[in-house]
């Protein structure tokens, strides 16, 4: 079972914690950290005449399971005690101590974050006066219950039995190296910048090469090339786009390289399958092996054959 840890995107307006809800069963949404019943924690009255409850809003490195409808598997998320302080500390920060829910559906009035603290000695702890044994690094607070009817029929009744937060977080990717140019890559890429007056080159390839190299190009502005790819073939990606005259032997590589990669290009399911169809795009893809394959016999590069 895949395990993903779940972070905060500052750069996101609506990025992390925005409310906490009183639950008996939470749900799950997509792109939506609403924590399943395996991650509720367990409420303690802590004061019944001021109608005070406390509990854990989140334990960091506490794996939670969780369903991805697309594929239906399930998968593990857990927030590093990083996440979790930062959580505690943007809730604060935005004044969103009052905004609370039922079951992750029904606003809710009366109720507000009294306290908020970060466990750091599990022993000697608040929250270990109530029998609660919370790793250090959880998040703990107390909720003030001014609203009669939430505290008559949910509270008193044992109708909920645990606070769980509901946010927006993100994936956290780790970013391979980017791949260092070859020897050939760089002579490729400086025989590509050279004038058209010093080397043949030819721009008759079909517009279908020009629209892969688009599509590829449009596809990584908006989601990046993560490890994907050389500069060599970036450069290549603009290069087919703009419509450019390329050198004979950058026909070669193009026929290499898509030829190579033709297999792999076609089981990808899209550009977000690994690096094979928006590496093989960038380079014009299927219209473009079979240009340049013309080509280089036309130029009597490689041999004819059926």
């Amino acid at each position: 079972m895949d395990l993903i840890e779940l972070v905060i995107n500052e750069f996101e307006e609506e990025g992390g914690i925005d409310a906490i809800s009183i639950v008996r069963s939470p749900a799950i949404e997509e792109n939506f950290v609403a924590l399943s019943k395996e991650a509720r924690y367990e409420l303690k009255t802590v004061d019944e005449e001021k109608r005070i409850l406390m509990g854990a809003l989140l334990i960091p490195e506490k794996p939670i399971v969780r369903f991805n409808e697309e594929t239906e598997e399930e998968y593990q998320i857990f927030f590093s005690k990083q996440t979790v302080r930062r959580a505690s500390e943007l809730f604060l920060k935005k004044a969103k101590q009052s905004r609370s829910t039922l079951e992750h559906a029904i606003p809710l009035e009366g109720l507000y974050l009294a306290e908020s603290w970060i466990v750091e000695d599990s022993a000697k702890d608040k929250s270990a006066l109530y029998d609660m044994k919370m790793p250090v690094g959880t998040w703990m607070g107390s909720v003030k219950v001014e609203n009669d009817e939430v505290w008559q029929n949910y509270i008193k009744t044992g109708e909920v039995k645990g606070f769980s937060i509901e946010g927006y977080f993100a994936e956290k990717v780790e970013m391979s190296k980017p791949k260092e140019p070859s020897e050939e890559d760089v002579l490729d890429l400086l025989i590509s910048l050279l004038s058209k007056e010093q080397l043949e080159s030819y721009a008759d390839y079909p517009d279908s090469v020009k629209s892969n190299a688009r599509k590829a190009l449009k596809y990584a502005e908006n989601n990046g090339w993560g490890s994907c790819g050389t500069p060599v073939g970036k450069q290549r990606a603009n290069q087919l786009a703009k419509g450019e005259a390329i050198t004979v032997e950058t026909i070669k590589r193009m026929y290499s390289f898509l030829s190579r990669h033709e297999a792999n290009a076609r089981k990808a399911k899209g550009y977000g399958d690994g690096c094979a169809k928006l590496m093989y795009d960038a380079w014009g893809g299927l219209s473009a092996l079979g240009w340049s394959r013309n080509k280089l016999r036309e130029l009597g590069e490689i041999e004819d054959s059926k």
